[in-house]
C-alpha cells in the first residue's frame, strides 16, 4: 500500500527531490504521492525516503492514516512541554 500527504504539508519539495521512485508530484493545495508508483522504498531502503526527509510532523500517512512522522517525533522536546511554551499569555 502506498502513503499518503495530507493537508498539513507546507510543499517544501524535499520528499519529492528523495524519492526514488518519482511517486511524489507537485499538486494544489499540497503534494500527493502516486499509489501505483509507490513502493515504501520497500527492499531498497531502510526506511521510506519521503519519512525521513520531511520536516513537518504528520504530513505524511500509511494506509490507515496513522502519521509516519507523529507529533512529537522531530523535537525532543516533550509535546506537553511545547505546548506550554507555544501558549502565548
Amino acid at each position: 500500500m502506498a502513503f499518503a500527504i495530507v493537508e498539513v504539508c507546507i510543499n517544501c519539495w524535499a520528499c519529492e527531490l528523495v524519492c526514488p521512485n518519482n511517486a511524489i508530484v507537485e499538486a494544489k493545495p499540497h503534494f500527493f504521492i502516486a499509489a501505483e508508483q509507490c513502493t515504501e522504498c520497500a527492499g531498497d531502503y531502510a526506511e521510506p525516503q519521503c519519512v525521513g526527509i520531511c520536516p513537518i510532523e504528520g504530513a505524511i500517512v500509511d494506509e490507515y492514516q496513522k502519521p509516519l512522522n507523529p507529533l512529537g517525533s522531530l523535537i525532543p522536546i516533550p509535546l506537553k512541554q511545547r505546548r506550554e511554551t507555544l501558549t502565548v499569555p
